[in-house]
């Protein structure tokens, strides 16, 4: 090929390029077309990463029951699914939504690739196609919001009792439908699992339905384990034993009032519970105990006399057992609940004791003296008589 004069000279390599681009377009053309060999993920691995995250999930959920050991039993058994919702959320956004994998999967160098991206020839392409949001999204709302709906609503159900219905009953037509519903989810989930044995494509139903499939991190070290998330796991671990080991050794409550005390002011502690308007003989621990369990206005009609009476040394009366156990949970920085003054001691009131001895001796008196002035008057009877 001639070139003009004007035209500046090209370089021989050039030249040797552009003539080799037909030649390369019918190769491209043919690798389309041509089949690859399929990608090859270990199922063990898989399955492996699977119970490294059931794991991982009960340390997790054990550590959580132990943090509410302190709260009523009841507590727990009421808002159970919630809570583990709330953790299998934090784990999802952790995990699969931040880095396209579980803890489990990251420590078999493996993680979620987009299949829907690797079709046909580009099924072992060295690069893979990261999740799309559509399918973070839709993992983490069948997998986190999916098995809370079904736990609570299979509560809801067996506590309301719709099994036990008539069968013209919508509910309990609702009831078998789910029955129904859920043999056949645990039936296509047998399927997928022997199909997964068969390609070791899909490890769940779930990721098959979104085509996320789980390949190799590094694909040099597919045969290679990677400690870095167990070390992790195993600091964070023995963090949290150490935490709790140190919080019951700290009086949280003692914090926390000493931090009322000195933001908010003495007459507004008062005032907000109006215990300094009840009688003497009343015990405002008690009214305060009422108040809280019944969650209702603060006790003005239930009757709360004080038993075994102790004084403060701000001159206030409450029950023994009460105000012992304040002091014992408190120290010397639970206030008073009519005056807000610290209680610092307590001693044994006496004098209501003593009145009533006294006034016991005096009607014992009162009886004698009337007895004897009887006999008095019975003798100059008989006097006279005679």
């Amino acid at each position: 090929m001639f070139r003009s004069p004007s035209q500046p000279p090209q370089p021989e390599w050039k030249t040797s390029w552009n003539a080799l681009q037909p030649a390369l377009q019918k190769v491209r053309r043919s690798m389309v077309t041509a089949r690859t060999s399929p990608i090859k993920v270990m199922r063990v691995s898989q399955l492996d990463s699977d119970i490294l995250d059931s794991e991982l999930f009960q340390i997790l959920k054990d550590q959580l029951w132990s943090a509410l050991s302190l709260f009523k039993p009841t507590f727990k058994e009421q808002f159970e699914p919630e809570l583990l919702a709330v953790l299998n959320l934090c784990l999802f956004k952790l995990s699969v939504y931040d880095s396209s994998a579980t803890y489990g999967s990251q420590l078999q160098n493996l993680k979620y690739r987009n299949e829907w991206k690797h079709g046909g020839a580009l099924e072992s392409i060295a690069k893979d196609a990261p999740l799309s949001q559509t399918q973070k999204v839709l993992y983490g709302l069948f997998t986190v919001g999916g098995q809370y709906a079904w736990t609570r609503a299979n509560r809801y159900i067996t506590s309301q009792g719709w099994g036990e219905l008539e069968e013209d009953d919508i509910r309990n037509k609702v009831y078998r439908v789910l029955q129904s519903g859920e043999k056949y989810w645990k039936a296509f989930s047998l399927l997928n699992f022997l199909i997964f044995l068969w390609n070791g494509k899909y490890r769940t139903l779930i990721d098959r339905i979104l085509a996320m499939r789980l390949v190799y991190g590094k694909k040099s070290l597919n045969r290679q384990v990677s400690f870095e998330f167990l070390n992790r796991q195993m600091v964070w671990h023995a963090f949290t034993e150490f935490l709790l080991f140190l919080v019951p050794l700290i009086n949280v409550e003692k914090l926390k009032l000493r931090l009322m005390r000195s933001l908010l002011p003495k007459s507004y502690l008062v005032s907000s519970k109006g215990f300094d308007q009840l009688p003497s003989n009343q015990c405002a621990i008690c009214h305060d105990n009422a108040s809280s369990a019944e969650s209702g206005p603060v006790g003005q009609i239930q009757d709360f006399t004080i038993h075994n009476p102790y004084e403060t040394n701000c001159g206030h009366t409450y029950c023994y057992y009460c105000i012992q156990s304040k002091i014992s949970v408190f120290g010397d920085e639970w206030p008073c609940l009519r005056c807000g003054e610290r209680v610092e001691s307590i001693n044994k009131l006496v004098e209501k004791v003593e009145d009533d001895e006294n006034r016991q001796e005096h009607v014992d008196n009162d009886v004698k003296e009337n007895e004897d002035t009887k006999e008095e008057h019975v003798e100059k009877k008989d006097d006279t008589k005679e």
